[in-house]
C-alpha cells in the first residue's frame, strides 16, 4: 500500500489549506483512516479519523475547523482546514488500518501505532 499525501504549505492565521492523500495498492473492503499531526516536540496525535462507514471523529481542537473526507471511487481521503491557527503548525500525516469491518474502528482512541501504512509528512506553518 502507497499513501502519497499532497497540499499543505503556509498560510496565515484564519486562512485555509486544504490536504489530501492518496491511496495505492489497497485491496480491503474495511478500513480506518485518519489525519494526524506532530508539532516540533511533541508526540504525533490523531486529529481527525474518518471509517470505511463513514463514521467520523474530531480532535477538540480541530472540532468545526477541519472537515475530513473520502472519496472511495478515487481513493482519496481529504483534510479541508479553515480558521487556521499559528498552533496547527505542525507536520501532517495521513494512515490507514485495514480492519474486517468499519465498525472495529475506534476513532481517535486507535493509537498511531496501530495503523499500518502511513504517508511521509506533509508541512503546514500558519503565520501570526
Amino acid at each position: 500500500v502507497q499513501v502519497v499525501e499532497s497540499g499543505g504549505g503556509s498560510v496565515q492565521a484564519g486562512g485555509s489549506l486544504r490536504l489530501s492523500c492518496s491511496f495505492s495498492g489497497y485491496t480491503y473492503t474495511g478500513y480506518c483512516m485518519g489525519w494526524f499531526r506532530q508539532a516540533a516536540g511533541k508526540e504525533r496525535e490523531a486529529i481527525a479519523t474518518i471509517t470505511s462507514n463513514g463514521r467520523t471523529s474530531y480532535a477538540d481542537s480541530v472540532k468545526g475547523r477541519f472537515t475530513i473526507s473520502q472519496d472511495n471511487g478515487e481513493n482519496t481521503l481529504t483534510l479541508q482546514m479553515s480558521s487556521l491557527k499559528p498552533e496547527d503548525t505542525a507536520m501532517y500525516y495521513c494512515a490507514v488500518e485495514p480492519v474486517p469491518d468499519g465498525k472495529y474502528c475506534r476513532g481517535l482512541n486507535l493509537p498511531p501505532e496501530e495503523y499500518d501504512h502511513w504517508g511521509q509528512g506533509i508541512q503546514v506553518t500558519v503565520s501570526s
